[in-house]
């Protein structure tokens, strides 16, 4: 395996904290999971900042770029192991033909900041 891509993002817990009042914003930008998991939590502005990062940077991994993955395309599964990517099927497909195998998703959030990285290993 090698590794095909890395993407990075932060995101401010607070701006994030500032769209969710909007029900429309949160139905286009994240699936019900994350909805479901965010609102579960007292402070749930973290968990939706944390998902939003994690999604921009699988799309700087991949370089196809938010635009091109789409924002319900990618969402944060929670698992007793911890944060895992979910993808559509479009988005399988991709990482199909782009031998892109195995995708890696780290999330932290300190100091009104959440970040996610993203590491994606595959074949030539």
């Amino acid at each position: 395996m090698i590794v095909k891509g890395i993407g990075v993002d932060i995101c401010s817990i607070s701006r994030i904290g500032t769209k969710i009042k909007n029900d429309e914003f949160k139905r286009r930008v994240f699936t019900e999971e994350e909805i479901t998991y965010a609102e579960g939590h007292v402070t749930p502005e973290v968990h939706y900042a944390s998902s939003f990062a994690a999604k921009e940077a699988f799309a700087k991994a991949t370089r196809l770029g938010l635009g091109k993955v789409g924002l319900k395309n990618v969402w944060v599964k929670r698992t007793e192991k911890g944060p895992i990517l979910s993808f559509s099927s479009s988005i399988r497909d991709f990482l199909k033909k782009e031998k892109m195998d195995n995708v890696h998703v780290s999330l932290s959030h300190d100091g009104g900041f959440a970040v996610a990285f993203v590491v994606i290993e595959g074949r030539e």
